[in-house]
Formats: C-alpha cells, structure tokens, sequence
C-alpha cells in the first residue's frame, strides 16, 4: 500500500485501468466516510458488535442490471480497514447481474464492514443504476449504426465517475469538460450574431479542437456545414427532419440527436441515421440499482 493512501495499491491499479484517477476516488471516500461518522464513531455498532469480532459482508444484487463501481466500492473497504480486509471481487465492471448474484466479498473486522457499507453500497448502486440504464438505451437501438451518448448534466464531483459509469453500460462519453471540444449552443449564437459567426469564432480562437453546433432548424443545419463544422447537434427535429438532415449531410459531419428523446422513441431516432443519441437522463435520472449487504459469520 502506498504511503500517502489508504488504498491498496492493487485497487489503485484497477481504478486507474479504468480510467479513474485513483486519488480523486480517494478523496471523494474520504469525504463520504468523514460525513457518515461526523467527527463521532458508529454508536449502533460500538454498542453492539464485540471489537475483535470478524465476519465476512456480501454485496448481493436485488435486482437484475449492470454492474458499474466495484473497484470504487473495493476502494471504500480498503480506506476503512487496510490490511485487515481480504477483498474478492465477483462481478467486473459491465457484467450483467441478477437477483441474488455477489458482486463483491470482504472478509474483515465487523465493525470497519459495517462502517464501510454504507458509503460502498451508495456509490456501487448509483453508478451501476448508470450502467443499467445506459444498457436499456443501447438494447432499444440495437442493429443501427448510432450510438448511446451522455452529457454533463453530472452530478457535482462525480462526472468522471458517471461518465465511467456511462461507458460500463455500453454508451460512449461526449466531453468530460467545458475544454475538451467546443459546443455551440443558442445562447452562444444569440452573443456571437449568428450560427454561423458562432462556430467562425471558436475555429479561429481554438482550430485545432472540434466544434459541435446546436442548431433548430433545417437552414442553420446547411448554414453550419457550408461553414465546416465536426459535429452537429440536431435539436428537437422530428424524425422526418432527422431523415432530411441526413440526406443533407451526405457524411460531411456527423449529427447528433438531442432534446425531447424517450427510450419509446430510441429506435425509431437512431434508424433516421444520426450517429448519436445524446441522453441527459443516464446521468441525472437513473434509478440507483437495489444492492444489498448480507453479513455472515466466518466459516
């Protein structure tokens, strides 16, 4: 384990392979195991569970979904007891589960298993909640050529973790950050004079980096590949209008598909030809996944 962390270096190794940075995943469990105890300790558990005794704690899927989180829900059983846990994983990450299934197995002193399960069955239900419903979304498209795609309507602090969460369901990530691309949306035609005059701006301020285009109507839509944008986001077209801008587009840029989108409606959207679908609601909307933990005496 390293010295500045509480985490196994193994479970670090596993966050960073997933493209997690494991010292915000650090910090971010850090801050939900200081806001459980509160400066206090487990009043329930000191009371009631002997200091020395061990047990062994199940993470079990209630419900059938897909599994996102399990080095992050690892991580949180390796910051409270160290050494002193022995952590198997069952479930990887994107696996489909099903009522009864383990995910994940600590064996440990009882009070550091009960301190940490309450912060690792948070994390582990919403991001796997993520998971399962980004999995919904890429099941109602399937056999088109579009793809599942998130926004950033994340929840504060956890966008890498969401996002993570997006890709373990089989949708892909649209920019982490403001920096990562440009997007012109409404608001920034309206400042800038002009569809147009937007997307002429970021391409001489910054030509090096891709540039989506929101646009409302068939005209803006001719406007803004007459100008040579990347990417452009179709906004509340019906899919009549999807069909048109696709023909119009003949390949010049790829479009995207955004506002008003239903998972009723999925398949019929993404037969129109766009590329992506993008879906605000896997992130802001998902249903966390019902995960429980059973405890049991060491056999």
């Amino acid at each position: 384990m390293s010295s500045t962390s509480r985490i196994a270096d193994g479970i670090r190794a596993e966050l960073a392979a997933a493209g997690l940075d494991p010292d915000d995943v650090e910090s971010l469990i850090a801050r939900a195991v200081d806001e459980d105890l509160d400066g206090g300790v487990d009043v329930t558990t000191v009371a009631t569970v002997p200091a020395g005794q061990r047990a062994v704690l199940d993470l079990v899927a209630r419900r059938a979904g897909v599994i996102a989180g399990v080095p992050v829900a690892a991580a949180v059983f390796s910051y409270v007891a160290g050494d002193a846990a022995s952590i198997t994983v069952v479930a990887k990450d994107g696996a489909a589960v099903k009522p009864g299934d383990v995910v994940l197995s600590v064996e440990g002193r009882t009070h550091d298993l009960l301190q940490a399960e309450r912060p690792a069955l948070n994390l582990l239900g919403h991001l796997s909640g993520i998971a399962t419903l980004t999995g919904a979304w890429v099941e109602a498209i399937a056999g088109t050529s579009a793809a599942i795609r998130d926004t950033r309507k994340t929840t504060p602090g956890f966008r890498r973790l969401e996002k993570y969460a997006v890709r373990c369901g089989g949708g892909i990530n649209h920019r982490m950050s403001l920096s990562d691309a440009a997007l012109v949306k409404d608001n920034h035609v309206v400042a800038a004079g002009g569809v147009a005059a937007a997307f002429d701006a970021v391409r001489r301020e910054f030509p090096g980096i891709d540039v989506e285009v929101e646009v409302d109507s068939l005209d803006q839509l001719d406007e803004v590949l007459d100008a040579g944008a990347d990417l452009v986001l179709l906004d509340n077209f019906t899919p009549e209008q999807m069909r048109e801008a696709v023909r119009r587009t003949a390949g010049r840029a790829r479009l995207e598909a955004s506002g008003g989108l239903s998972i009723d409606v999925a398949a019929e959207v993404a037969a129109t030809g766009v590329d992506y679908l993008a879906v605000g609601a896997l992130t802001h909307s998902a249903p966390v996944l019902d995960i429980g933990a059973d405890l049991r005496q060491e056999s």
